[in-house]
């Protein structure tokens, strides 16, 4: 199953054990398994990182072994995440994980997580990066006539040769 891991050529070990080590630190519990997969699959460590950083978040954490349980864990985290406030699009999706089919985006909705509780004030480390936020600018009307006037070399040109020649609809 780790396999999966290193095929995938976006795949960043040191950035995955980061991340491993923020759920270390966070929920105060060292995982266990030799793989972000194997430390991750059955759902409990996320369901207990979630807990820690809002409180009962998941109610109840199964135990079991048994496959459909363990992917029902992963189901309520990725719930709670949600209710936490990190987008839909930076969620993985179960079988992402338990299967492992996308352990990339497994990592970065954990680092998407990390970097959203940075915002709400968690005081404890930090995944790298931080949420972007807002960078306005305003710009002087004569600032904005200069740039009107302005034409950027690869503008400028011909397209009398262009065509749709070969474009099947």
């Amino acid at each position: 199953k780790n396999q999966a891991c290193k095929h995938n050529p976006k795949y960043n070990p040191p950035h995955s054990e980061e991340c491993l080590h923020w759920i270390e630190t966070v929920t105060r519990e060292q995982l266990r398994g030799s793989s972000a997969y194997e430390k991750l699959k059955d759902g409990t460590a996320l369901c207990k990182l979630i807990n820690q950083l809002r409180h009962g978040s998941v109610k109840e954490i199964n135990e079991s072994k048994m496959a459909f349980k363990q992917m029902e864990n992963i189901s309520k985290f990725l719930n709670a995440v949600g209710a936490y406030g990190v987008p839909v699009t930076d969620q993985f999706k179960t079988v992402d994980l338990y299967e492992p089919q996308n352990m990339v985006k497994v990592i970065n909705t954990i680092e998407a997580l990390g970097r959203l509780a940075q915002q709400k004030g968690h005081s404890g480390i930090t995944i790298r990066g931080k949420i972007a936020t807002e960078n306005k600018r305003e710009f002087t009307e004569q600032q904005i006539r200069a740039c009107q006037d302005t034409h950027i070399g690869s503008q400028m040109g011909t397209n009398k040769r262009a065509s749709a020649a070969g474009t099947n609809f």
